[in-house]
């Protein structure tokens, strides 16, 4: 049912009444087959940055395009001034298909979907290791949300000269999940930045983290550059200043990659995964499931993963694993 006065929006109404000298509106939309090509870099209150060849354009959503969303990391299709010069404004006329998506809810009880970036195909998970101390449950969060989007997930652990690694990386082994171990000093003087540039290359990697972990110093290094703002951790809560304000795509040197640097999160909320989803990350767990009843949990006494593994077919600490991410979704993110 169309609705019609202060309640309607442009997604209600497609053709007004023909008044006199007006031609009517219709359901046809314009094809732009002469559209440019264009990848959004960042957004920001309504105007999106996107780079088209080799120059950087500011660009709007058309209106054509009524509620659809453009995010980092889209694909897009562009009309317009693409001169780039100031106070020019290009139109945004579509959004290609996506190759992935990375989302997430504020709170585990919130319906409602936010896409963080698309098109890209790593995330790497920064935490600290001590000042802040680490959250393995954000970082349990992000791996569920990386499996589930079909990224593949890196593990980037900070400020190795506080604290040791080896606590840390027992709880992620069984996981398999690659991962890169730094110190403020390899930070500072580039060897760092050397270790993870080389797990970034001809990726678009989105790099995620709590305030205070390191993660805009890092990406700095990696895009010395684009440099952004960094703030201190706050000595007696450990919480680190949000630096970050919005997601920033920047190319790597000498174009062999692309970094996405997101705002610091206190929370990944996981309302819309799909467990069966994120069990695709296990193949070797994955054919087991054959046997499970109906929407099965993989955590209950019915679960066929038991008898899977007691046969052999996988480690008991992969299973333990995978229950351990699972039932990250069913607690609120707290500390």
């Amino acid at each position: 049912m169309r609705r019609y006065g202060k309640h309607t929006d442009e997604d209600d109404v497609r053709i007004r009444p023909n008044r006199k000298g007006n031609r009517p509106r219709t359901n046809i939309r314009p094809k732009h087959e002469d559209a440019t090509e264009g990848f959004v870099l960042t957004v920001d209150r309504g105007r999106l940055t996107v780079l088209v060849g080799d120059r950087t354009i500011t660009a709007m959503k058309a209106r054509e395009l009524g509620r659809k969303g453009v995010v980092v990391g889209d694909r897009v299709a562009v009309v317009g001034n693409l001169s780039g010069d100031k106070d020019t404004l290009a139109r945004i006329v579509r959004v290609e298909e996506r190759s992935s998506v990375l989302r997430r809810t504020a709170d585990d009880d919130d319906p409602y979907e936010r896409v963080v970036v698309a098109n890209a195909d790593q995330l790497a998970i920064v935490t600290a290791l001590a000042d802040p101390e680490p959250r393995p449950r954000l970082i349990d969060r992000c791996l569920v949300a990386a499996f589930d989007a079909g990224l593949e997930p890196l593990l980037v652990l900070t400020k190795s000269d506080l604290a040791p690694a080896d606590d840390m990386l027992k709880t992620y082994e069984p996981l398999g999940v690659p991962y890169v171990v730094t110190s403020r000093d390899e930070l500072a003087d580039g060897e760092a930045a050397d270790r993870v540039r080389e797990r970034l290359t001809d990726r678009i990697t989105v790099f995620v983290g709590h305030s205070g972990v390191g993660k805009t110093t890092l990406v700095n290094a990696l895009v010395p550059d684009r440099q952004r703002a960094t703030g201190r951790v706050n000595a007696v809560t450990g919480r680190g200043r949000h630096t970050t304000t919005s997601a920033l795509a920047l190319p790597l040197p000498d174009a062999k990659g692309w970094v996405i640097d997101t705002p610091g999160v206190r929370s990944f909320g996981l309302h819309h995964v799909d467990p069966a989803r994120v069990i695709h990350a296990f193949p070797d767990l994955e054919p087991g499931t054959e046997g499970c009843p109906r929407a099965c949990s993989h955590d209950e006494p019915d679960c066929a993963l038991d008898q899977w593994v007691a046969d052999g077919h996988a480690e008991p600490a992969r299973l333990y694993s995978l229950r351990r991410l699972l039932a990250t979704r069913e607690r609120r993110e707290g500390d």
